[in-house]
Order: C-alpha cells, then structure tokens, then sequence
C-alpha cells in the first residue's frame, strides 16, 4: 500500500513539476532533466510513468481538462434552459480560469500550441461535452448562432484566457462588475439576434 501511495506520489510530482515548467518557461525550454530535477525524481523515473516528454505533456493536458471540466460543469444540469445554463457554465469556467491560473496558464498554453497530439486534443474536447450538448441544444432551439462550436468556444470562452493572462500581469483586475460586461459580451457574441 505504501509502495502504491510513493508511486502516486511520484507521478503527480511529475505532473505538477511539468505545469510549473511549462507555465513559467514554454513547452520547449522544459526538457525532462529539469522536470525530473524538480519533481525530486531521477530522470529514468519519468519513464517508468510516461513514454516520453510528449506522452508525459498529453497525459498532463488531460489531467488538467478534466480538474477544469468538473469544476465547469460541477453545478450544471442538463435539463437548464439554454441561457441559465450557459451563465452558470460561463461562470464557473471564469472563476476557474482567474483564479486557478496554474491550471488555466498551462490549459491556455496547450491551445495556442500544436504540441498537444490530436488523440489528446480529442480526449480534451470530449471533456467539453456538457456545453457542446448545450450549444446543439440551443442552436435547435433557435437561441444560439448555427455556427461552429469552434466558432462559439473563440467567441464566448476563449477571451477569459487573455483577461486571465491580463490579470496575471497586472495590466488589469477582474472586478464583479468587469465580470458581468464579459458574461454580457460573451452571451451577445453567441446567441442568435431575434
């Protein structure tokens, strides 16, 4: 049991070191050296747990998806009507992405990168199922734009990324009202003009 619980142990070690590397140096200035180094694990370690630095960046993508999509989705209930639900998805999704920066940072550094394999990126999406149902839901509905989801998710999700990077660099503070001109923004950008 103890073995069980260092191994563990060992590999969120590795998980944990790679988000802190990746967010403060770039998916390229972290080799495996410096990840083993700071998980306190020896480099051979990391093989024992992972393939190679690509299959430890996925696996760490899909962990971090999946803290994310439970916190977004820890409320929400498929029966909402469309607009409810989407506020209460927004929303959870905002306070997740400028709060939990670690998360969010390493979240928005895989988007922007073509490091993520595309098993991976399908594995993430699949994640994002509760609001891509939402949005087909809504769009039968006649509430949400026929677009893309990719078009939806650049419109309504994607900016709290760059209010998030924003905000960590001090360039602005989110402030309650802040929040209610973005949710305002991200729902006008989204819904169909009736």
């Amino acid at each position: 049991m103890a073995a069980l619980q260092k191994s563990i142990d060992k590999r969120n070690a590795l998980i944990q070191a790679t988000i802190a590397l990746v967010n403060n140096n770039g998916f390229h200035a972290t080799p495996m050296s410096k990840i083993a180094k700071m998980a306190s694990v020896s480099p051979a370690t990391i093989y024992l747990y992972f393939e190679n630095k690509q299959d430890l960046v996925n696996q760490t993508y899909i962990e971090v998806k999946e803290i994310f999509t439970q916190y977004a989705f820890a409320t929400y209930h498929a029966d909402m009507p469309v607009e409810e639900g989407f506020k209460l998805i927004w929303k959870c999704i905002s306070d997740f992405t400028l709060n939990d920066c670690k998360h969010a940072l390493f979240l928005a550094q895989c988007d922007n990168t073509p490091i993520i394999d595309e098993a991976s990126r399908d594995k993430g999406i699949k994640h994002l199922q509760p609001l891509l149902d939402l949005w087909d839901r809504g769009k039968q509905e006649g509430i949400i734009k026929p677009v893309s989801n990719y078009l939806l998710y650049a419109y309504a999700i994607n900016p709290l990324s760059f209010l998030m990077i924003s905000q960590k660099r001090g360039s602005c503070v989110m402030h309650k009202a802040h929040l209610e001109e973005a949710y305002d923004a991200a729902w006008s950008s989204i819904k169909c003009n009736k």
